[in-house]
């Protein structure tokens, strides 16, 4: 098939997405991070302070983007801000040269505490950012692995949502259309499809030997396992109907 401007979904085609991609990772100014030595233990004791609004006007864009996280972490701690504001930082082209093993070291000694503590959307993100800063082949391929089930995921649920279906119930066996899937990809058989298996088993391997993102990734596995609004809960209800219609 031959592509034309006419019939491309991103202008200038995906190149042109760079621009976007780079606008996002410009440089955060302002106020220097805490030393890699810092004590962690006060900080998770010590409660973020209100966000005070509307934004004071004259902020570096640390500041900002502290300000931003003070009214999304309303109810956490210090560390947590801290945290989040390390992942800020690393998903930039430029930071601070002890940013990546602040950030490793906080998820070494402060597992289990991030863990039982922070938000799963921060969950979500510090596995993603082992992708770039993960000491081990294995711990940066387990974060790219999410980076790509997480926004994919993300890109699909969202545009579910204009069904106007609730994300726990799923579509109706008998309403399915037949157009074929694009790129002349292979249908996914309801009955006999294994693409789940496909996808989500390696993951889950491969975090068992990644030191620092394997028990974070298999923690975020088991909650998208419990979850009862995800593709992987409806297809399993479909698949359990559609067995119920052969009996």
């Amino acid at each position: 098939m031959i592509v034309t401007d006419t019939n491309q979904t991103f202008p200038g085609g995906i190149p042109a997405l760079l621009a976007v991609y780079q606008n996002r990772r410009a440089l955060l100014t302002g106020e220097d991070l805490p030393p890699l030595d810092i004590e962690f233990k006060p900080l998770a004791a010590q409660p973020l302070p209100p966000q005070v609004l509307p934004r004071p006007d004259g902020l570096s864009r640390v500041q900002k983007k502290r300000h931003m996280l003070l009214g999304e972490l309303q109810g956490h701690s210090e560390l947590a801000l801290l945290h989040g504001l390390l992942i800020a930082h690393l998903r930039k082209h430029s930071y601070q040269d002890h940013a990546p093993a602040l950030f490793r070291r906080l998820w070494r000694e402060e597992q289990d505490w991030l863990l039982a503590h922070l938000p799963t959307r921060w969950l979500i993100s510090a596995v993603i950012t082992f992708a770039d800063h993960g000491v081990t082949e294995a711990d940066r391929r387990t974060g790219q692995s999410f980076n790509i089930l997480f926004s994919l995921m993300k890109i699909f649920e969202a545009e579910r949502l204009y069904s106007g279906l609730p994300p726990q119930k799923p579509f109706r066996i008998k309403d399915r259309n037949r157009t074929p899937l694009p790129l002349g990809m292979a249908d996914f058989s309801i009955l006999q499809g294994d693409l789940e298996a496909h996808l989500l088993a390696p993951i889950w391997r491969d975090a068992g030997e990644a030191p620092a993102a394997g028990p974070l990734a298999r923690h975020l596995l088991t909650l998208l396992d419990h979850d009862d609004g995800t593709v992987f809960r409806r297809l399993a209800q479909m698949r359990d109907a559609a067995r119920k219609t052969l009996e």
